[in-house]
């Protein structure tokens, strides 16, 4: 069983910049990719961005890629996304997520591993 664990969420003002961070408390296999998915009340849990295990290939969501960056380190189980800019609709619970792919896909389905989630909460 592998536990995922996020970190780095927090009350900020918008325009500001926050990063979060995850890490998975086993090595996961070379075929997994990581993802960030994003909930905020009363709506479903969305796809905000996510990276393979080589970190070569990442993949975001409209609404974010030109604020948010998701990098990883090349081989091991951790993860970060820098969020810019951050706005109002920014705020949610973060998740990660371990994929049963190797590369991000946006879909809940594909994912095996997930942590709890951290607060971000953006004020205008």
């Amino acid at each position: 069983q592998v536990q995922v664990t996020e970190s780095g969420g927090g009350l900020v003002q918008a325009g500001d910049s926050l990063r979060l961070s995850c890490s998975a408390s086993a090595r996961t296999s070379s075929n997994n990719a990581m993802s960030w998915f994003r909930q905020a009340s009363g709506k479903e849990r969305e796809f905000v961005a996510g990276i393979a295990w080589s970190g070569g290939n990442t993949v975001a969501a409209d609404s974010v890629k030109d604020r948010f960056i998701i990098s990883r380190n090349k081989g091991q189980s951790t993860m970060y996304l820098q969020m810019n800019d951050l706005k109002s609709e920014d705020s949610a619970v973060y998740y990660c997520a371990v994929s049963r792919k190797s590369f991000p896909s946006r879909g809940t389905e594909d994912y095996r591993y997930w942590g709890q989630g951290t607060q971000v909460t953006v004020s205008s």
